[in-house]
């Protein structure tokens, strides 16, 4: 049986090894990773550190970074990684950007710890045993009119075929700005997720589902207390072709929104 209390222990120490890094250096050069889209010196670091870390302590688990990519493991676990997420805020100086890593049991992810050293925050979570901010027990949004709620939309799709990813995007934004009280766009889908968990946010909305950026934030908010889906309504795993993330409150009235800006 997985012991997930002592994993969590493992992945918050890789994250502080991950955090000391970022904190002792400058971004770096950057490395195009297609249309503006970029890693800087650090990511790359990064991810090279807290794989090497992983490996020692769980050697038996396999590693997938965004960077990098996979390491072969013996079992079904996984660490998932983004060594920072939102690093074009990072490169800008915008101090929105975390450290996400996330433990996956096949396609369900189980564990995640996220932090954001500019934010002095840092949110854990694993299954059944609740999700924390700064060791303190944090809970989903209560709302329930939705034109109290504010509501985060990921970031808008560059690179190939981004014209037709966006029309979702913009779809979403233009059927909601006149249903809720604001919407935001942080360039960070882990920080999106652990605001939805610790009720700073009541919704967050990703066309999307890397999981890298998802896999720690989704078991986050989960174990807060939102309702976290793919865009059918099925929950959320790693296979999932979206991330949403919402309060229970609103998730009846919000999601056939969401999906009505999908096209579907």
């Amino acid at each position: 049986m997985t012991d997930l209390r002592r994993l969590l222990e493992i992945a918050e120490g890789a994250v502080a090894v991950a955090a000391d890094l970022v904190e002792s250096r400058e971004p770096g050069a950057l490395h195009s990773k297609g249309d503006r889209d970029m890693a800087s010196d650090t990511d790359i670091a990064v991810e090279r550190a807290v794989r090497e870390h992983l490996a020692k302590v769980t050697p038996e688990i396999a590693f997938l970074g965004e960077e990098e990519g996979a390491r072969p493991g013996e079992g079904q676990l996984s660490w998932v990684l983004d060594p920072i997420d939102g690093t074009v805020n990072y490169v800008h100086g915008v101090p929105l950007w975390g450290i996400s890593l996330g433990l996956v049991d096949g396609d369900r992810q189980v564990a995640g710890v996220l932090d954001f050293p500019m934010l002095g925050t840092r949110y854990l979570a694993a299954d059944g045993l609740g999700a924390t901010r700064n060791a303190e027990t944090i809970q989903a949004s209560k709302t329930t009119e939705l034109s109290e709620a504010m509501v985060m939309a990921g970031d808008f799709a560059v690179g190939e075929d981004a014209a037709e990813k966006n029309r979702a995007r913009f779809a979403l934004i233009e059927l909601l700005v006149p249903r809720v009280q604001r919407i935001r766009m942080l360039g960070t889908g882990a920080l999106h997720l652990a605001l939805v968990a610790d009720g700073s946010l009541d919704a967050a909305v990703m066309f999307s589902n890397k999981p890298w950026d998802t896999s720690a934030g989704a078991v986050i908010a989960r174990e807060a207390g939102a309702v976290v889906l793919d865009l059918d309504g099925s929950p959320h795993d790693v296979a999932s072709s979206a991330t949403i993330a919402l309060a229970p409150g609103i998730a009846d009235e919000l999601l056939p929104l969401i999906q009505q800006a999908a096209g579907g």
